[in-house]
């Protein structure tokens, strides 16, 4: 057997050195057109989602389980194209598929060493094994694989058979092509490679389950540094450079192709099932670092918790970011279901649409007097999110704290068919429930809404009052434009967007100068934060998929949060606020003519007098009366005393011996400094008029 297989294999260099060169032109052309080769138009590659940009978001296996990404030679580092040919195939460029130095000086090497020494194989013939995969090793067979070399030459250019070489080269595994083997061993794509990494993508398809890094990190190592030398030795590297590239381990750790905007990729090939590529207008980095800010809030919120977000350039309607849940392959999160569509109750998102309309009917301004208060609308009685009222408070407060029955008692005036209406002329077209008409309570979150609409009716107060329609480059076909956008005139969205960008900011957040509203659906089973500058809208959905309530969760203290930590990683520039747009102004309350300066509907609003009123009379509860207090009023950095009351209505004006001690409040504590030690009368009035006092001793 030992000296049979010698003679055998100078037989195949033989044999494979005369096979052309002895067989006419003629013979050949015949044989070419009776056994064209497997070249199909398209290679059998893994479907693609990219970015805005081309970069990689997304891959999926082929058919056939595996990683083969498209490539072409602008994709990978030129640098790693010369080592590949110096060590494969050095005279690629000058051939015709047939190296005829190269089999003889294989022959010769041979023959001189008993053993074989280089093999004479070309790139072309190499792509010919890669696309007819030969099921022996005998005579015949490297026949057939320089004849369709010569084929394969005849009908691709160069550049052409070294993108199918570096898409089909076998990297190990189920790892095929060069784009897939750089993002597999080294985690990206083969642009810039390092010459040591570059020198292990040229080493592996020799023998890529013998030299893979993962099992076998010394082998790898190994083909490597024989690759380094020979570069060397071709002159294409230096001999320090070399020396250098030889001290970089090699990992052996396979890593993930990206699986990044997940559920947008799934919906890219659900619609466009045939196509190889599928371009988003996602941005990578933004999507990450998107991805990133979920993650980390569900896993501090709790168990079961996802968190959605959408990021849309409002110019536009491009998303540059979508979240669909905090971890698509977690199952405990439910994370294959795509939060971004999914209906929900918005809770008090919708809000700020009602306070608008109000504001273009001429009904309110900002500093506007409205009743917060409990009232009663043909049955429908809302309460607010903390079960208080504050009694009298501005327009701008009102929206501001959110409260629920001033935002009911403008949208009886304008009235819901008109809001509804103005949403579906903004694209969004709400959920209601079978037979129903909008009613009241779609101000408060009785509508069904998804992020995604939520975040399109939110471009409309970014973008002077216009919505866009969104779209991220998934869709089967681009959606049309909307044929009038106008969710709210001009004058109201700068209105609007004037008292949401007066809204605190979560604690612990940065002021990003932007404008934002939150919401909590009934059973605190959604969370919702939705805020804009100049030109982009976050929005931010916080709660279980399968629609269970989450103890604690609110808009402002868990989805907030998120939202402004989501705008500083998105990494874009803030865009300032909109200024204002001809005519628009706020007027102070002194300014206000008598039409506007309280807001009175047909739920008896005007009745203001203190038999008209329902709350229990103000008590002050702490301190008691009579009560000694040790302060350490004598001594520097005296502690100021808390000050505590039940009933009333709001606002309530504190007054000590007769001073008033601060601003009118519209919380049921204060805080008072004394002046000095001894007896002292507290006392505080509420916006009925009721008053109570207490007498304490201050030391």
């Amino acid at each position: 057997m030992t000296a049979r297989r010698p003679l055998r294999i100078l037989a195949v260099a033989a044999a494979s050195m005369a096979a052309l060169a002895g067989a006419s032109w003629a013979t050949f052309e015949v044989a070419d057109r009776a056994f064209p080769p497997p070249l199909p138009e398209k290679l059998a590659v893994s479907p693609e989602v990219t970015d805005r940009d081309g970069q990689l978001l997304r891959a999926y296996a082929t058919p056939d389980g595996r990683w083969r990404l498209a490539t072409t030679l602008d994709q990978v580092d030129p640098e790693f194209v010369r080592m590949l040919v110096a060590y494969e195939d050095k005279r690629f460029f000058d051939h015709s598929g047939i190296d005829f130095i190269a089999l003889a000086r294989a022959t010769s090497q041979f023959l001189a060493n008993g053993r074989i020494v280089s093999g004479g194989s070309t790139l072309s013939m190499q792509l010919a094994r890669l696309m007819e995969p030969r099921e022996s090793r005998s005579i015949g067979q490297k026949l057939r694989q320089i004849f369709r070399a010569v084929q394969i030459e005849r009908r691709l250019s160069k550049q052409q058979i070294l993108e199918r070489y570096l898409t089909l080269a076998p990297y190990g595994g189920n790892v095929e092509g060069v784009r897939a083997a750089s993002l597999a061993w080294f985690g990206k794509e083969p642009k810039r490679l390092a010459v040591s990494e570059a020198a292990l993508l040229v080493a592996l398809p020799q023998l890529p389950e013998r030299r893979r890094p993962d099992r076998n990190p010394e082998g790898a190592k190994g083909a490597r540094d024989r690759v380094l030398a020979r570069m060397v030795t071709s002159g294409l590297l230096e001999e320090p450079e070399a020396a250098r590239a030889s001290l970089d381990d090699v990992s052996g750790v396979r890593r993930a192709l990206p699986a990044l905007a997940a559920h947008a990729a799934d919906k890219a090939l659900g619609n466009r099932p045939g196509e190889t590529t599928h371009r988003l207008t996602i941005d990578r980095d933004v999507q990450e670092n998107l991805e990133a800010v979920a993650l980390e809030a569900a896993r501090k919120i709790g168990p079961r918790v996802s968190v959605a977000m959408v990021l849309a350039d409002a110019m536009t309607g491009e998303i540059l970011g979508e979240v669909g849940s905090a971890d698509y392959f977690d199952a405990s999160r439910s994370g294959w279901i795509d939060m971004i569509g999914t209906l929900r109750s918005p809770g008090s998102t919708l809000k700020p649409f009602i306070y608008g309309l109000a504001m273009e009917e001429g009904l309110v301004a900002q500093e506007t007097l409205i009743e917060d208060r409990p009232a009663d609308f043909a049955g429908y009685r809302p309460k607010n999110f903390d079960m208080t009222y504050q009694g009298d408070v501005t327009v701008r407060q009102a929206l501001q704290l959110s409260l629920n029955v001033p935002a009911i008692r403008l949208l009886d005036a304008v009235g819901p068919q008109r809001l509804v209406s103005r949403f579906r002329q903004a694209g969004v077209q709400p959920m209601l429930p079978p037979g129903e008409v909008p009613g009241l309570a779609i101000g408060l979150g009785g509508v069904g809404l998804s992020l995604r609409d939520l975040v399109q009716l939110y471009t409309g107060l970014s973008n002077g009052g216009m919505a866009k329609v969104l779209r991220d480059g998934a869709e089967a076909a681009p959606p049309p434009p909307l044929a009038n956008g106008m969710v709210l005139e001009a004058q109201a969205a700068w209105q609007v967007t004037d008292m949401l960008s007066g809204v605190r900011p979560p604690i612990g957040a940065a002021q990003r100068g932007i404008a934002y509203k939150t919401g909590t659906s009934y059973g605190n089973r959604d969370a919702w934060s939705i805020g804009y500058d100049g030109r982009y809208v976050l929005g931010v959905w916080v709660g279980r998929p399968d629609s269970g309530s989450v103890p604690g969760i609110s808009g402002y203290a868990s989805a907030a949060p998120v939202l402004f930590e989501g705008f500083v990683r998105s990494g874009l520039a803030a865009a300032p606020l909109r200024r204002p747009p001809a005519g628009a102004f706020r007027s102070a309350q002194g300014d206000l003519p008598v039409t506007l300066e309280r807001f009175v509907s047909s739920q008896g609003d005007a009745a203001l007098a203190p038999s008209a009123v329902t709350e229990p009379a103000p008590r002050i509860v702490f301190p008691p009366d009579g009560a000694h207090v040790e302060l350490g009023v004598a001594s520097a950095g005296a502690t100021p005393l808390v000050l505590k009351l039940q009933g009333g209505r709001a606002p309530f004006r504190w007054l000590a011996n007769g001073k008033p001690l601060t601003e009118i409040e519209r919380r049921r504590d204060a805080t008072w400094q004394p002046d000095g030690a001894g007896y002292s009368t507290l006392t505080v009035i509420d916006a009925a008029g009721r008053a109570a006092s207490v007498k304490v001793f201050v030391e």
